[in-house]
């Protein structure tokens, strides 16, 4: 019997199952077990006044660590860049939708004054691009919880991964769906991560539900976000494709208000993946992400 390590929100599970039935389906019994994380139980503050890394990942990481659990599923942008030694990434399975989506009305048809909910220093510093008219104000909580919010009327519209809204069933609920172009995703947006202890059972388990396009993809953004050091109080968007075995990466580092956005891409072979996210990190700090980053972390 295998044990998966899951958070316990609805997409959590949606997707802790999801990883289940595949593990089923190949001739493995699972079970899932509920672990609560830091980030679940701070819930009134934003999450980059928080700070620090692993928000979502710590206690899982060690429930894996300690024996608990043989396997752990995750959202891949909730886990940091650097695993705990002992602990890999056992498959990424295929991405869905990488987009951030627009829930209650379309960017073009808010008032100015408009109030826009959302959690991402990433989202809002793009969003002050796209419409500095609009009033952004932080929302916290699950997936469920946000969209109650919009629905008691205190947002015109929320900003969230498209991906969630898609597994969870309510993609009807979405007004527009940005361009990447417009809205750059966060670094790993919308894939999967299982982690497990190399050659341990829940690692031989998984390494067939890995997607190479997919861990092609976001080994490049990882390798950006690696090279800039960037944690979660830095807006960074990375978004990479993979067609015919050639990857391209392109990539965000903005101010916190906004007001300095730089942009940049790469492509190379999949197989750099890694090499090309640290040049194209590499080149964008040479650009002046640096000093953006020098003035967010003093």
């Amino acid at each position: 019997m295998l044990v998966i390590a899951s958070r316990g929100s609805q997409l959590a599970l949606w997707q802790a199952r999801w990883v289940e039935t595949k593990l089923a389906a190949l001739g493995h019994d699972c079970r899932i077990e509920i672990v609560k994380t830091t980030g679940d139980r701070i819930t009134d503050v934003p999450l980059a006044q928080v700070g620090g890394k692993g928000l979502f990942t710590k206690e899982i990481e060690e429930a894996l660590l300690d024996g608990r659990a043989d396997l752990a599923v995750h959202s891949l942008k909730d886990l940091p860049t650097e695993l705990p030694e002992g602990l890999a990434l056992a498959a990424v399975p295929e991405r869905e939708d990488a987009r951030d989506a627009v829930v209650g009305k379309r960017l073009a048809d808010l008032a100015p004054g408009a109030r826009v909910g959302t959690s991402s220093l990433r989202r809002a510093a793009q969003l002050r691009k796209l419409r500095p008219d609009v009033e952004i104000e932080s929302v916290r909580g699950n997936l469920d919880t946000r969209l109650r919010k919009l629905a008691e009327g205190r947002y015109d519209a929320i900003l969230l991964a498209a991906a969630g809204l898609k597994r969870l069933g309510w993609e009807d609920r979405i007004a527009e769906i940005l361009p990447v172009g417009a809205m750059c995703s966060a670094v790993g947006q919308g894939a999967l991560a299982i982690e497990a202890r190399p050659g341990g059972a829940g690692w031989e388990a998984c390494r067939p539900l890995d997607h190479l396009p997919t861990r092609a993809a976001v080994t490049a953004e990882r390798g950006l976000l690696a090279a800039l050091g960037g944690g979660c109080q830095v807006p960074i968007g990375a978004h990479a494709t993979v067609e015919e075995g050639s990857l391209h990466l392109i990539a965000i580092v903005a101010s916190p208000d906004g007001s300095e956005l730089i942009r940049g891409e790469a492509q190379g072979d999949m197989s750099d993946a890694e090499a090309v996210g640290r040049k194209l990190g590499a080149d964008l700090l040479a650009r002046g992400a640096k000093e953006i980053l020098d003035a967010v972390y003093g």
